[in-house]
C-alpha cells in the first residue's frame, strides 16, 4: 500500500497484519480521488480542506488527503493495533502536526459535543463490510452537523450489500470497483 499523489507520492504505508482491518485498495482510493478532482459534482478541492476518516484503519485515505493538501485530517479507530499502525504511519510520513488520532467508537464520537465543534468538507467512512448499522451511522453524521454546507460523505461499502440509507442523505453518485461500492453523498 503507498500514496498515490502528491508531497508524500510513492512513500509506502505500514499495514496491520491481522486479519480485522480491510485496506483500501490502491485502485479504489485513486478512483475516489479522481471523482473529487475532476468531477462537476463535487464542489471543493481537497487541498486546505479538514478530513474526517471514520473506521481509519491504516489511515490509507487520510494520508493521501494529507500528501494532496489538506489541512487537517482527523483518524478514528477503536481497534489498537490500527492505531498502533496508524501512529507509525504518522511518523514515517512526519506529519503529526496535520493529524489527530480518536480511539473512540465512531458512535460515541458523533455524539461528543466537545468534538461536534469541528466541521469537515470530507468525511470518509470505511466500516467493516460486516457493520449493518450503516443508516443509524449516517443519520448520526446528519444530526451531528459537521460535515461542511459543501462537503461530501464517502462510504466504502460491499458491493453484495444493499444497506438502507436515510432519506436526507442525498446519493450524489455511485461506483463500483471489484467488491467495492463508493457512495458520494451529502446532507
Amino acid at each position: 500500500m503507498r500514496i498515490i499523489s502528491g508531497n508524500f507520492k510513492n512513500k509506502k504505508l505500514f499495514e496491520p497484519s491481522d486479519n480485522y482491518t480491510r485496506p483500501l485498495k490502491d485502485l479504489v482510493k485513486e478512483s475516489i480521488f479522481n471523482i473529487i478532482e475532476h468531477s462537476k459534482l463535487i464542489k471543493f478541492k481537497i487541498e486546505n480542506c479538514e478530513v474526517l476518516d471514520l473506521f481509519s484503519g491504516s489511515g490509507s485515505f487520510g494520508f493521501e488527503c494529507i500528501s494532496r493538501g489538506a489541512k487537517k485530517v482527523l483518524f478514528c479507530e477503536n481497534h489498537i493495533p490500527a492505531t498502533k499502525i496508524l501512529n507509525k504511519n504518522i511518523a514515517n510520513l512526519k506529519c503529526k502536526k496535520n493529524t489527530d488520532i480518536y480511539i473512540e467508537d465512531v458512535f460515541k464520537l458523533l455524539n461528543d459535543k466537545s468534538f461536534l465543534i469541528n466541521k469537515f468538507q470530507v468525511i470518509f467512512l470505511d466500516p467493516p463490510f460486516k457493520e449493518k448499522k450503516i443508516e443509524e451511522l449516517l443519520e448520526n453524521l446528519n444530526k451531528s452537523n459537521i460535515l461542511d454546507k459543501e462537503g461530501i460523505v464517502i462510504l466504502h461499502r460491499n458491493k453484495k450489500y444493499k444497506d438502507k440509507l436515510p432519506q436526507k442523505f442525498k446519493v450524489i453518485l455511485e461506483k463500483t470497483y471489484g467488491l467495492s461500492k463508493i457512495i458520494f453523498g451529502s446532507f
